[in-house]
């Protein structure tokens, strides 16, 4: 089994869980090192002082807080470990909120709990108390000298502890306009439902794979037996400037078989991506193709401009 990266206990009131923490997500992406390009040999890096250049070892370095532009306070590891509070072992738990409740975008990195040896009842007596009763228990903990709102949640066997973001660290949605309800209602929202309700399925995680991923690891292992990949670009919708809203809904629905009467048009306008704009691989390759259709028509103006200037030199 997997080295433990904490050891503790849960607690709430009187009770005291101890348990190990173990990682519960892993990366799958490949790792890629940044070589020497005419030999193919690895790059080191180096600390090196700004001010004459010289690498600096592990042991002379300090970190620093810019209260101002190239003006720091050096804080110390016991200054950490006194802003750190008491640093116990404890998983402390303050609430039991209903977890549905429960913003997502408060959520960061998931976690296994698992039960220290002899705490097997106790942790099955919280796991399943949690899982009647539909609530989470939040709590807070002190890991690599770091403190951490965390929830506790029953999956399936296991109680699960995410580490979670405080409140102030949420960007305020009222930063940003967005589209008002009333915008969306009548024949138009029943279609959208319609369309939403036919392409309903149970959450399948394992449909979704990581193509992008995928695709590198074809062509490493394309270049490791020396052998050329070749690799289908995803279909490329082209750019349009006025989406006929309604009728995109009703082909939708016909397409999945699902009967739809007539309909008014209704458009929906599409702003361009800005001039310069960076975007991404599927965005950059529309802009190049509507910047090629767009080509032949100002060719066109630029045709009727100068015979309309010989017509009025002829007159």
């Amino acid at each position: 089994m997997p080295r433990a990266i904490w050891k503790g206990s849960v607690t709430f009131g009187l009770v005291n869980i101890p348990v190990e923490l173990h990682t519960a997500v892993r990366d799958a992406r490949p790792r890629f090192r940044l070589l020497h390009a005419p030999d193919k040999s690895p790059v080191s890096y180096q600390r090196v002082c700004q001010r004459d250049g010289k690498p600096v070892a592990w042991e002379d370095l300090v970190k620093g807080y810019e209260y101002e532009k190239g003006q720091f306070v050096t804080l110390t590891k016991d200054d950490f470990a006194t802003a750190a509070l008491e640093k116990t072992r404890t998983v402390d738990i303050l609430d039991f909120v209903e977890a549905a409740t429960i913003d997502d975008r408060y959520y960061e990195q998931p976690y296994y709990l698992l039960p220290a040896k002899g705490a097997e009842r106790p942790y099955a007596l919280l796991r399943e108390a949690l899982r009647k009763t539909g609530r989470a228990g939040i709590a807070k903990f002190i890991m690599r000298e770091v403190q951490h709102l965390t929830s506790i949640q029953a999956v399936d066997d296991a109680l699960v502890l995410t580490t979670m973001r405080f409140s102030e660290e949420l960007v305020d949605s009222s930063a940003w306009s967005f589209p008002a309800g009333k915008l969306a209602q009548g024949r138009e929202l029943d279609l959208a439902v319609k369309l939403v309700e036919s392409l309903a399925a149970e959450w399948t995680p394992e449909r979704y794979k990581d193509e992008y991923n995928e695709n590198l690891m074809r062509i490493i292992q394309g270049k490791l037996k020396k052998k050329k990949v070749t690799l289908t670009d995803e279909e490329i919708r082209p750019h349009a400037e006025v989406i006929d809203l309604m009728s995109r809904l009703q082909a939708s629905l016909e397409k999945r078989g699902v009967k739809t009467g007539p309909a008014s048009v209704t458009r929906m306008k599409v702003d361009k991506p800005a001039k310069g704009r960076k975007t991404t691989t599927a965005r950059t390759k529309k802009t190049v193709e509507v910047a090629a259709e767009k080509k032949p028509a100002r060719a066109r103006g630029r045709k009727r401009t100068a015979k309309s200037r010989r017509g009025s030199k002829v007159a």
